[in-house]
């Protein structure tokens, strides 16, 4: 089985061929940073008509890195949603224009599935159903018992920020640039993270919700407590390295309330998987690590190619469904309207905002 996946969510564009034993054939990204740089954030315009413009070219490129062509292919899938919809409209209409023309099945994907099963690629270890999912980026951060494909219960998820979110915004509050994410990372390697009193939101408290909103802010009000004027670097490497301090505890201990639940359900699994675009960062890669083996469970992680928004995992969560249904089951009418809000598990109750303070 060979599928083409396409993804323009969010602002990245991308393609790439995948098997159905998890390997990755050809892939290409075009990262829109420099498009939404001068903004300091990603412009959903301005995303989607550079994902308009390159779409196409990129497509090509990733079927000729492949050596095959369009008829060979099993399926063409793209990101259905959620995701900013201008973009998520340029990918669903490319795929469905491919599926036309060649006579091929077309796949409408869950942008989150795709990071839920990117760590059964085999670039990463293939772990086996099922385990507990960490999956944070700049839209969601959400625990989730990964079951199989199309099969999914949350336990846990924010109320307020997604800790990507969470990361952008203190980067942009203290003026060191975008994305958010690396920029705060690299800062903090140099800072000193007791120095500042941050709050660790919803540690100690009951349940596997998050709230990333509170720290945010007190990042904010210390900023603003410092002396006029510029800030040093001194002081931006410190916030930087307290708030993910700070981060990085509360995951640790909202995980460990998971890893609970999860056990009670499963008590012959042991695998914790990171996924989004915010498991790329070391620093809380080694954190929840010390967690992982305090509580004797593997912690699995894809590489920061794959955390990041890309098509293989597109790609591999439509041989996932495949797999998992056949393909007439698996199909999608191509009259799929994109969906800029599609949870992966809709039965669960909305986070309770009870107890939201840092």
């Amino acid at each position: 089985m060979i599928v083409l996946g396409i993804e323009t969510s969010c602002d990245e564009t991308a393609a790439a061929v995948v098997n159905g034993d998890g390997v990755i054939i050809a892939e290409t990204i075009l990262s829109q940073l420099d498009d939404h740089r001068p903004y300091g954030g990603v412009v959903p315009e301005v995303a989607a008509r550079a994902h308009l413009e390159h779409v196409d070219v990129l497509v090509s490129k990733t079927m000729a890195k492949a050596r095959i062509n369009f008829h060979e292919l099993d399926a063409v899938a793209a990101t259905g949603g959620p995701g900013l919809i201008g973009g998520v409209i340029v990918g669903i209409m490319t795929a469905k224009a491919i599926a036309t023309a060649c006579n091929l099945p077309f796949l409408a994907i869950n942008h989150m599935e795709g990071h839920a099963l990117s760590a059964r690629l085999s670039k990463v270890s293939r772990v086996a159903f099922p385990y507990l999912l960490l999956l944070m980026s700049g839209g969601h951060c959400q625990l989730l018992n990964v079951r199989g494909s199309g099969r999914y219960k949350r336990l846990g998820t924010t109320i307020d920020d997604a800790l990507g979110e969470a990361f952008d915004k203190t980067a942009k509050m203290l003026g060191i640039g975008y994305p958010g994410g690396p920029a705060v990372e690299a800062a903090a390697k140099n800072g000193n993270a007791a120095r500042f009193a941050l709050p660790r939101p919803m540690k100690g408290r009951p349940g596997c919700d998050f709230s990333f909103s509170g720290l945010k802010t007190a990042v904010r009000h210390i900023a603003l407590g410092l002396p006029e004027g510029p800030l040093l670097k001194t002081d931006i490497s410190d916030l930087c390295a307290g708030f993910q301090a700070a981060a990085g505890d509360v995951l640790a201990d909202r995980i460990n309330h998971a890893l609970d639940i999860f056990f009670t359900d499963h008590p012959d699994s042991n695998s914790l998987v990171l996924a989004g675009g915010v498991a790329a960062n070391q620093f809380l890669r080694k954190r929840l690590k010390i967690l992982a083996n305090q509580r004797s469970v593997d912690l699995i992680a894809p590489p920061a190619s794959l955390c990041t928004d890309n098509g293989a995992m597109i790609a591999w969560a439509a041989i996932e469904r495949i797999q998992d249904v056949g393909i007439e089951n698996a199909r999608d009418n191509l009259n799929f309207k994109p969906r800029p809000r599609w949870p992966l598990d809709p039965d669960a109750p909305k986070a309770a905002f009870a107890g939201a303070k840092a």
